[in-house]
């Protein structure tokens, strides 16, 4: 077995699996995650384990598909959701958990919106560190949400610092890297690009003095957020070269879900909050030199899940026994020993379900009964139903959605509008 490495997660929030340059955004580029890509193996086929971010960060966090989980249920955690305040139970063996258990230092710098404080926080799930937001986003300046509440928080505390959010975190994460460390580290950089509010690095004067809105933005503005993620992850990884862990750290990038109004998703169809591809396919990519071949590509379906189980194994840790995990180690995958495996993926959301097998994807809208089979290698745009003429297929990957989800949570109520007239889906 390979040494423990180093792990870094870096987790954007709603960007698209078209939004980075090498996966085929046309309108600028993002050399230091293009560069990433090229020097490990990038994942064509990478999803999120739900359609919007707390579900997904769920899964992560716990190994297992959010259903699975209450805190897993809202789409995603909000102050209104019934039957009051959720999120990951302390008690819960958590990825941070287990790791600091093994001998990790574990550090989460960037978004949690997995449950508010004092009841919930990273601290309390494993964490030795952290600093970050609370909730689902902040200006980028001001650090407030949507409601003018403060959402900046070193630990337990909140606190104010000046500075662009994504140059506060990735400043975090260098500073993280360069320590001497005694022992390997688990460092979750969430950031909060290119999520809403659509504020780009030179937007200082105007963002500094408002509350964030998700009315506004446009491709430019989209683009400078994207590249500003881009240029952070640059530095973390001059950081890791000039500390000289270049060669001792697994770094891992995606996205906790599909893309916004201005993401580029072609030529898949959908966005957040929908089970379509748009939606729930992100980019993927993993990197360690001497461990991972450079200049890989790969069509295996992974998921979130898949990485929490993939940084376990590398970690030499294991899940808890209580709870089974859902994702697979990919260490074969990513090293070569494997080319690929069979599984079956499953999706579901309040108001519609998914499940691939294969290049097949089953597909059903609650809100009018639409029932539909598509064949992801033939038809990628998810246009052409195969329903009727591969009905067998259907049929199976129909009941085989059924039977997983008699082992979930029953499917949460329709969650309500926010308190704040206006926002549509890109609170999320």
């Amino acid at each position: 077995m390979l040494r423990r490495p180093n792990l870094v997660f870096i987790l954007a929030d709603d960007l698209g699996w078209g939004d980075l340059s090498c996966y085929g955004r046309p309108d600028y580029a993002t050399p230091h995650l293009d560069r990433l890509a090229s020097e490990g193996m990038r994942l064509t086929d990478c999803y999120s384990a739900s359609a919007t971010c707390s579900p997904t960060r769920i899964a992560l966090l716990t190994g297992r598909y959010p259903a699975r989980h209450p805190a897993g249920l809202p789409e995603p955690i909000l102050p209104e959701w019934p039957g009051g305040d959720v999120g990951l139970e302390p008690s819960f063996p958590s990825l941070p958990a287990l790791l600091g258990q093994s001998g990790y230092r574990t550090a989460l710098f960037g978004k949690w919106h997995c449950g508010a404080a004092p009841a919930f926080g990273p601290l309390k799930s494993g964490f030795d560190e952290y600093f970050g937001i609370d909730g689902a986003g902040a200006g980028y300046f001001s650090h407030v949400d949507q409601y003018g509440d403060p959402q900046l928080y070193e630990g337990d505390t909140s606190v104010k610092v000046n500075g662009y959010l994504t140059d506060l975190l990735t400043e975090r994460a260098c500073e993280f890297v360069r320590r001497d460390h005694d022992q390997p580290f688990y460092l979750s950089l969430h950031y909060t690009a290119p999520h809403w509010p659509w504020e780009a690095p030179y937007d200082v004067d105007r963002a500094a003095t408002r509350l964030p809105t998700t009315n506004g933005g446009s491709i430019q503005v989209f683009a400078a957020m994207v590249r500003a993620l881009d240029a952070g992850v640059g530095r973390v990884m001059a950081a890791l070269a000039e500390s000289g862990r270049d060669h001792d750290t697994l770094v891992v990038f995606t996205s906790d879900n599909g893309g916004e109004r201005y993401s580029y998703h072609y030529p898949l169809t959908g966005h957040i909050r929908l089970l379509r591809e748009g939606g729930i396919r992100v980019p993927g990519i993993a990197r360690w030199p001497g461990a991972i071949p450079a200049g890989q590509s790969s069509r295996q379906a992974v998921i979130t899940m898949d990485w929490t189980a993939t940084f376990l194994a590398w970690a030499g840790a294991s899940a808890d026994s209580r709870f089974a995990p859902d994702g697979v180690s990919l260490v074969d995958l990513l090293t070569g020993a494997s080319t690929g495996f069979d599984r079956t993926l499953y999706w579901r959301t309040m108001r519609m379900d998914a499940a691939r097998r294969g290049p097949w994807k089953y597909w059903r809208n609650l809100d009018d009964g639409c029932e539909c089979l598509f064949n992801l290698v033939q038809d990628i745009r998810e246009y052409n139903d195969f329903r009727e003429s591969r009905a067998d297929i259907f049929e199976s990957l129909k009941a085989a959605f059924v039977e997983w989800e008699g082992a979930m949570l029953p499917r949460p109520p329709v969650q309500p509008l926010s308190r704040t007239p206006g926002l549509d889906f890109h609170i999320y």
